[in-house]
């Protein structure tokens, strides 16, 4: 096996262009080896050390995420957790405090695992995915990213560099719930995010919500419009119903896909009133599971 560490992102895509795979916390890659999922690659390309790629900025109507942020920086980043809550509640929940403060969100999104805690408010807050080979940088949506378990439609030179997400407009909030067994180094059994935007009369103008692991990718809940000109507790009532419908889980050690099906509307319903009670101005600290309760007592 052959090791670079890049100074450089044109270092970094040069030696992905000849076959190196990137690595930065390696929270996926090396526990993944270790535990027998996939052997490590033949060349790896240390990107760690490529400061660019490890800023939030905001750039006009979006807020630029490098890759290279950690879950640790989003769970306490002041801006994150005012404007993109759902984040800074996903984040926060990720593994434990040593997973957090080397994993990254890009390394998170591009392991494309239907567990994963980030994707699903990333979803719902419209982020896009920015990729860059020699050849340039082309941007794709998140739900067109990911392709299955493990898969994503990423071509095997382009290195993700950076999440893009729209500026969030006023009376909206997020949020991010899941249902935990434990309180650390827990993958979800399930989970679910919400982005609602309120009319002046604090019904719901607009919804998105997304589930985690209840199908071979996360997925976005449909025919959510109907949620419009609704409360909050009828909608999540609502809501409830339309993700436990839509959801397709498996049965595994972890659970059953009825019980997974029945939890996930109980979620999908908590992150929606959640959402609803931070875009009418209430501050619920982050995470929203451990604010309110929700999953492993300790």
């Amino acid at each position: 096996m052959s090791f670079a560490i890049a100074t450089s992102l044109a270092d970094a895509i040069a030696l992905m262009a000849e076959g190196a795979r990137p690595v930065a916390g390696g929270s996926d890659l090396v526990v993944g080896a270790r535990h027998g999922k996939a052997p490590l690659p033949d060349a790896i390309v240390a990107i760690d050390r490529l400061d660019e790629l490890a800023e939030i900025t905001v750039e006009g109507p979006t807020l630029r995420i490098g890759a290279l942020v950690t879950h640790a920086t989003l769970m306490a980043h002041p801006l994150i957790g005012n404007d993109y809550s759902g984040v800074a509640d996903a984040s926060a929940l990720v593994g434990s405090p040593s997973t957090r403060n080397v994993g990254t969100i890009g390394g998170n999104v591009m392991n494309a695992s239907p567990a994963m805690d980030t994707g699903a408010p990333l979803l719902v807050l419209g982020a896009t995915v920015e990729l860059t080979s020699i050849r340039g940088i082309r941007e794709i949506s998140l739900d067109a990213l990911w392709t299955g378990p493990g898969r994503t439609s990423a071509l095997h030179d382009e290195l993700c560099t950076a999440l893009i997400l729209p500026t969030p407009s006023a009376r909206s909030g997020s949020a991010y719930v899941r249902l935990e067994y434990r309180r650390a180094m827990e993958i979800a059994v399930v989970g679910a995010a919400a982005m609602v935007h309120l009319d002046a009369d604090g019904t719901i103008a607009s919804v998105a919500v997304a589930l985690t692991a209840v199908a071979p990718t996360i997925i976005m809940v449909d025919a959510v419009h109907a949620l419009a000109g609704l409360a909050g507790p009828a909608a999540g009532i609502a809501i409830a119903e339309v993700a436990s419908k839509q959801a397709a889980p498996i049965s595994d050690v972890r659970a059953s896909d009825n019980y997974r099906r029945h939890c996930v509307g109980v979620m999908a319903r908590r992150a929606l009133e959640a959402a609803v009670r931070r875009a009418s101005g209430e501050s619920i600290a982050i995470p929203v599971n451990r604010a309110l309760g929700i999953g492993a007592a300790r």
